[in-house]
């Protein structure tokens, strides 16, 4: 059997915190739901995506979902919904 560990009371040294990477449970058992929507989008924006996914193997249209799903989440998390009332008002008190 090996030895035993001892453990001492020294410093750690500079620590920092990592944010959690690691996909929720639920979003590796099931996909969203899909809508199909129609939307232009400037040519511009449609060619750099085009381009980025032939660069990384992916489908453009696949990456321009993930970024609206990843904005969407984003600001529903970090904001609670306000009236155009109430930012009005906010906007005149500033």
């Amino acid at each position: 059997m090996s030895e035993k560990i001892k453990y001492t009371d020294e410093p750690l040294g500079d620590l920092r915190v990592v944010p959690d990477f690691l996909p929720r449970p639920e979003e590796l058992v099931f996909r969203d739901e899909g809508v199909k929507v129609t939307i232009a989008l400037s040519k511009r924006s449609v060619e750099f995506f085009k381009g980025e996914a032939q660069k990384h193997h992916t489908q453009y249209q696949r990456m321009i979902r993930r970024l609206l799903d990843a904005y969407a989440e984003h600001h529903s998390r970090s904001r609670t919904p306000r009236s155009t009332r109430t930012r009005s008002k906010l906007a005149r008190a500033s």
